[in-house]
């Protein structure tokens, strides 16, 4: 049923050679195809990349950050700068990945970069925190917004029983698991269709929001800075839920080695998404803020439903149903990109030999995928929507921040390394600068929640001498590992 993934690397012992000196091997997947090896096939055109992008981006952040975002900001006016602001900031992320796309064609993401700048020891931190904390979280956050809203119309008139929430999440999640372990092709067709979906659903909220406009429904806009003042403890949340909405941007690096010219689609595919994403999100808000105020939008339990009953009657109904489909898209994505971390990370020594392991006849990297469905179980059943959003957000951006430095480290470290793709230098150093600079103040202003998301990613160091440097290991030991 499954063969081994070609390993383009040499046992040493302890852990693969290629990783020791914190560099991949060169050969990519079109070589190894020549071998007869098992391997992941390049399926992702511009097309399909694009949708990558935006597909997992836009999900539920748009129809659930809005009000995280004005508690913490204080003020219409600040909301939509912090919008606006996030949007560039992303943009300036996803620069600096285009860049490392093109210039390090390995699949694995964020896990790839760190391990080709600062070694094995924060590459193996930054897997094994994605496994334990980030990916499940994610997906708990974005599986919960889809069970709220396709249980919307059927519960209209009175509150949305949790356990129903949670069991039609379960149903949810194990579909997309299902979805991702058989089929390349299929998991890609269906993002593009859950795009499209994603986009209409935007533009159910913009297109009346520019009416009323024009109408002259500006009164939520008078004064707009006035309000409560931003606080220096409130911004870090409030910037957690506008990168939170934003965030996806990253995703087609991880899947770089099933990219059909790379150099050249990566950052077509990362422009082309980061511009329709963050102006259809300013509009969306900008929508909102026409039919809605501060107050009411504070008080209410799904934004973009409050909006569409205000506005549209009946057709409302159809606006928690694309809402759902545009979620289910967001899990799908997330879902197809990260099992592929899993799997450069298992092909590197780091995680269990089997999760490298391809199915033969379907090219999926099945146990990749279905690793996540446990752990995303118990986030989903052990936690709510907001302290789930904090508790990934910190160990993400403090990733995200450390790659985008090893961005720099790398340009000084390896000058001669081909960069198709290259940015300014200011935007690395700025955008690395925010997220970390962000992430110190969390612990101040969310303690409970950062400081353990804090505390799991220390517990990756005692775990990565336990389980990748220690030779002696006992028989039982290893045949747990998968060695």
């Amino acid at each position: 049923m499954f063969r081994k993934a070609a390993v383009p690397t040499v046992s040493n012992g302890s852990y693969l050679q290629g990783q020791a000196n914190g560099k991949l091997s060169s050969m990519d997947s079109g070589e190894l195809a020549q071998e007869g090896k098992v391997v992941l096939k390049k399926k992702v055109t511009l097309l399909r990349g694009i949708s990558i992008i935006i597909g997992t981006i836009i999900g539920a952040g748009i129809f659930i950050s809005p009000k995280g975002i004005l508690k913490n900001t204080g003020s219409v006016g600040m909301s939509l700068t912090l919008w606006t602001v996030c949007g560039i900031l992303s943009l300036f992320g996803a620069l600096c990945y285009a860049e490392l796309g093109t210039c390090i064609k390995k699949s694995g993401g964020h896990y790839t970069y760190i391990l080709e700048a600062f070694g094995p020891l924060p590459a193996f931190v930054r897997v094994w925190v994605e496994l334990l904390i980030i990916r499940p979280a994610a997906t708990a956050v974005i599986s919960l917004a889809f069970g709220r809203y396709i249980l919307e119309p059927f519960f209209m008139q009175c509150e949305i029983p949790e356990l129903a929430i949670k069991l039609i999440t379960a149903v949810g999640i194990t579909l997309v698991m299902v979805l991702n372990s058989t089929s390349v092709s299929w998991s890609a067709r269906i993002q593009m269709f859950l795009t499209f979906c994603k986009l209409v659903a935007i533009l159910i909220i913009v297109v009346p929001g520019v009416i009323q406009l024009i109408k002259g429904e500006t009164q939520h806009f008078k004064n707009a800075f006035a309000g409560n003042d931003a606080s220096v403890m409130g911004l870090p949340l409030a910037f957690y839920s506008g990168m939170y909405a934003y965030s996806g941007w990253f995703y087609l690096n991880f899947v770089t080695e099933e990219v059909e010219n790379p150099e050249k689609n990566i950052p077509l595919a990362i422009c082309i998404s980061m511009i329709i994403v963050t102006v259809g999100y300013v509009l969306t808000n900008v929508a909102y803020f026409t039919t809605i105020s501060a107050g009411e939008l504070l008080l209410s339990k799904a934004v973009a439903v409050t909006f569409a009953e205000r506005l549209m009657g009946n057709f409302s109904l159809a606006v928690p149903v694309f809402v759902a489909l545009s979620c289910f898209g967001s899990m799908n994505g997330g879902i197809f990109a990260v099992s592929r971390m899993f799997f450069v990370a298992s092909r590197e020594g780091h995680l269990p030999e089997i999760l490298s392991m391809i199915h033969v006849r379907k090219h999926t990297p099945l146990p990749a995928v279905i690793v996540l469905h446990p752990l995303t179980m118990i986030m989903l059943f052990n936690g709510d929507l907001y302290s789930l959003l904090n508790f990934l957000s910190f160990a993400r951006w403090l990733f995200i921040g450390l790659v985008v430095a090893g961005l720099i480290y790398l340009r000084y470290k390896r000058p001669d390394m081909p960069r198709p793709f290259k940015v300014p230098l200011f935007i690395p150093a700025l955008f690395s600068f925010t997220c970390l600079f962000m992430v110190a103040l969390s612990l101040y202003s969310d303690p409970v929640n950062t400081g353990i998301g804090f505390a799991i990613t220390l517990t990756g160091i005692p775990a990565y001498y336990l389980f990748i440097v220690w030779d002696n290991k006992p028989k039982w030991f290893r045949k747990l590992l998968g060695k």
